[in-house]
């Protein structure tokens, strides 16, 4: 027995792909009473800005994190938070993302297929990472800023996300746009 706290970030709990089912800490017994478990509508609805979301957990880890929660916000969006519980009162606003989110994401890796990039199958969020060790030698990041500088689609070098910053050679691309914006993006990155 181990006296281990475990943060689990489950802000994509509604955005999971091809059947799957999002698994959460908290319906295991013994991860529940040591598990805040993340939620963020921000994330959920394609909204990052809002900043908007919840934990949960058992009672006596949510009384510790209130002690810091209390100190580290200091005010509150009421009428977005009003808005949210309206909107969330329809279950199908959350339920259909999946499909929704699964369309954009097919839709893209569809015509990027034929590319000389390399996907790497996304079952859930909305972005899909791709390698492109068979393109080029540069970095992460400096071939996203060559990428978004000279051909005008924008990535993130997943590189950027860990620690030691080690260099894989895959970026990471936000797929929830219009077609139209990903069919262009699509052409770019097949002409690369």
């Amino acid at each position: 027995d181990a006296d281990i706290v475990v943060i689990s970030d489950e802000v994509y709990e509604h955005i999971i792909f091809d059947g799957l089912q999002h698994q959460s800490a908290l319906k295991f017994d013994e991860l529940f009473q040591r598990t805040i478990a993340v939620y963020s509508f921000g994330k959920t609805f394609h909204a990052t800005g809002w900043k908007t979301g919840y934990v949960i957990g058992p009672e006596s880890l949510m009384t510790e994190f209130r002690k810091v929660h209390q100190f580290n916000v200091f005010s509150v969006n009421t009428p977005m938070q009003y808005a949210l519980a309206t909107y969330l009162q329809n279950p199908e606003n959350y339920l259909s993302l999946p499909a929704f989110y699964q369309q954009k994401r097919d839709f893209f890796v569809n015509h990027i297929k034929d590319s000389r990039f390399k996907v790497i199958p996304s079952h859930g969020t909305y972005f899909q990472l791709l390698d492109y060790s068979a393109i080029s030698d540069l970095p992460e990041y400096d071939f996203a800023v060559w990428l978004t500088k000279e051909k005008g689609v924008a990535a993130i070098p997943v590189s950027s996300f860990y620690h030691d910053k080690k260099n894989q050679q895959i970026l990471r691309f936000a797929f929830p746009k219009q077609e139209d914006t990903l069919l262009k993006a699509a052409e770019i990155l097949n002409n690369i």
